[in-house]
């Protein structure tokens, strides 16, 4: 782990690492995660036991979180073992097709918002503008998300600068202690909770909690009801306790569970689907036939259907899919899985190798996704890889952008509308290409866990 968070990516020292032992035919090789003991998941029939067919055993991953002293660290990404499940059983209602549908119309008119915005910043004249498309995504996605998180009208499209986007972005690379309390909190997340030690800086608490509980006395005093996430919440902290479709009882949620889910859907769905839309005009910008053949495949399926970007209509767009596919595995957001063994784990037809209780085990997602032997000259931006012929012929867990089995990602299907909407948008209007001002390649940020970009993504852009 030499140089982490000083001056290598997460990616790439684990992507080194699993070179170095690709060829060696073990299941899983150690590694110390700081000072977490840690199983290396090498096998890919061993991630699918991990991830799906073993998941009772590797159902927790073991961060820190605090629900007393910190209530918005007890989300669902880090809650562990009845609790998760009962989050998860929970929130997955608040995530079904019939869910999106219903907050479909709201990113739609955010979107025909980023549009107006767009045609403001790129002339009729020939040659176009010179655009930064990293922080305009930011704020397409922020507006997004704060519509349907919190109900909030941010407008960052045209004023960038407004409290919810830097309090966003201040949560996604602040700290609130220094590298020897943060590296406490990582390797004995249990200790630091007993310890009652926080991890989320008072402002930033205090933002989102104010944020929450304002929202939710507004709407429940003016009885105000709207097609977003926090309406489903507030049905669910309404519901008092319920039972599930298995039987199981199960309590709503409290003001602190209720913001710590919002919280979380904010930082997930805004700094991914951003950064996946800014990586994907930036390969479409050097792939100029490639986007070309994404433009007319928009064009035929809108003319299908009216020519209106309507529920159905995105959801045809198969090679936008293939596209934005693509993109992920080639700039995998979140670069590993964690899961942690909750007994020792005998590996199947391996029997000396045994992943002991309580070790981490850390699935590298984005080294499977640079694997020649799954994906040939993996260097290369091929959004035919993904084609149905193609994905039929691999396994599910070759590809894990949002994870695979029970603890997958629950906004998987919002992340993927809002970000099929917004490409759509652009590529019918604008043609992306390269620039001076374009890093080939790009310069990765060491500081983020998740794949940041040190600067911003320059592009030309031309009205079509």
């Amino acid at each position: 782990m030499v140089g982490f968070r000083k001056n290598r990516v997460v990616h790439d020292i684990l992507e080194k690492y699993y070179n170095k032992f690709r060829k060696t035919n073990h299941p899983f090789v150690g590694f110390h995660f700081l000072q977490k003991r840690s199983a290396f998941v090498m096998d890919i029939k061993l991630a699918k036991n991990v991830l799906i067919r073993d998941f009772n055993n590797f159902a927790d991953r073991g961060q820190f979180h605090n629900e007393r002293d910190d209530p918005l660290t007890g989300h669902l990404f880090n809650l562990d073992g009845k609790r998760w499940k009962e989050m998860r059983q929970k929130l997955s209602p608040t995530f079904t097709s019939g869910k999106m549908k219903f907050m479909f119309p709201t990113v739609i008119k955010v979107s025909e918002e980023f549009v107006r915005v767009m045609l403001d910043e790129v002339p009729v004249k020939s040659g176009g503008s010179i655009i930064e498309i990293k922080d305009l995504m930011a704020r397409y996605t922020t507006d997004v998300i704060g519509t349907c998180a919190f109900g909030i009208e941010c407008n960052t499209l045209r004023t960038p600068e407004s409290d919810f986007r830097t309090m966003a972005r201040k949560a996604i690379v602040e700290l609130r202690h220094g590298p020897v309390l943060t590296f406490f909190h990582f390797s004995f997340p249990n200790l630091a909770r007993k310890l009652r030690m926080r991890m989320i800086p008072d402002d930033i608490h205090e933002f989102f909690m104010r944020l929450v509980k304002d929202t939710l006395a507004y709407r429940e005093k003016e009885n105000i009801k709207r097609n977003d996430f926090m309406e489903m919440l507030i049905e669910l902290k309404q519901k008092g306790s319920f039972t599930m479709d298995n039987g199981e009882v199960v309590t709503g949620l409290d003001v602190g569970e209720l913001a710590a889910q919002v919280f979380v859907f904010y930082l997930a769905g805004f700094e991914t689907s951003s950064s996946t839309m800014s990586y994907c005009l930036y390969e479409l910008a050097q792939h100029t036939d490639i986007q070309q053949k994404l433009r007319e495949d928009i064009k035929n399926v809108l003319q299908q259907h009216d020519g209106k970007l309507t529920y159905e209509s995105i959801k045809a767009m198969r090679y936008l899919d293939q596209v934005i596919s693509e993109t992920l595995r080639l700039y995998t957001i979140v670069p590993f899985l964690e899961r942690r063994a909750l007994n020792d784990y005998v590996v199947p037809g391996n029997p000396k190798y045994v992943i002991e209780k309580g070790t981490q085990v850390i699935v590298p997602a984005a080294a499977y996704h640079r694997d020649e032997d799954f994906y040939p000259n993996p260097e290369k931006f091929d959004p035919d890889r993904f084609s149905a012929e193609n994905v039929a012929a691999r396994d599910s867990v070759e590809w894990l952008p949002f994870g695979d089995g029970p603890r997958n990602c629950v906004g998987m299907r919002f992340g993927q509308m809002q970000t099929r909407i917004g490409l759509a948008q652009l590529i019918q209007k604008f043609k992306f290409t390269v620039c001076e001002k374009t890093d080939i390649p790009l310069k990765h940020d060491p500081k983020s866990f998740v794949l940041g970009t040190v600067g911003g993504i320059y592009l030309r852009v031309e009205r079509v």
